[in-house]
């Protein structure tokens, strides 16, 4: 067993305690680590690359009914995958969408926002109260990047693609809404990197 590790307070090794909080962290995940083992004993994809075969990086939502290897035929090493409260393209989208482009052979990006989405239906003023409450730390200068107009957000995601100076151009990007009671994925815009 791991000791807790003295230059990164709060955290421990596997089975130890951090500081004088007993922490059952290995406990609240065994049905996890359990299927992890079981995904193991019968592991064959030790071979993929780490570029995707098909050359594609997908930005959607963390949605736990999201699939997107489902949803868009896909599977492991086919894609990167970038996932986020509502598929919103954040700068740490845009750094990895960089690497995943210039260095990992990414040649088209799909943006897929979704129906029925929390990002949609959440009020900034509650969000935070929630947050604060549960916390004691106000969150005021977090940026949560929450959706008002579901059109209008794909668009400017879909912008913020197209128009990253660090993305060469000619790349196709397609903005996709997935709607979560019927499994299709609309295509509602398209545009090529400037």
């Amino acid at each position: 067993m791991a000791d807790a590790d003295p230059d990164r307070p709060g955290l421990r090794g596997r089975g130890g305690q951090s500081g004088d909080r007993n922490i059952a962290a290995v406990d609240a995940f065994d049905d996890v680590l359990s299927a992890n083992r079981r995904h193991a004993d019968g592991f064959a994809l030790g071979h993929l690359a780490a570029p995707p075969a098909r050359n594609l990086a997908v930005v959607t939502c963390m949605d736990a009914r999201i699939d997107p290897l489902a949803i868009l035929g896909l599977e492991a090493g086919d894609a990167h995958v970038m996932r986020n409260a509502g598929a919103r393209v954040t700068s740490d989208v845009l750094r990895s969408l960089v690497k995943s482009v210039n260095q990992l052979g990414v040649r088209r990006i799909v943006v897929m926002h979704h129906t029925d989405c929390g990002a949609a239906k959440i009020e900034l003023s509650a969000l935070r109260q929630a947050v604060t409450d549960a916390t004691g730390n106000d969150p005021s200068d977090v940026e949560f990047h929450l959706i008002g107009d579901p059109d209008e957000a794909l668009a400017e995601d879909l912008a913020a693609v197209r128009d990253h100076p660090y993305l060469p151009s000619g790349l196709p990007v397609i903005a996709l809404r997935y709607d979560v009671a019927t499994g299709v994925a609309e295509p509602l815009l398209d545009a090529v990197t400037a």
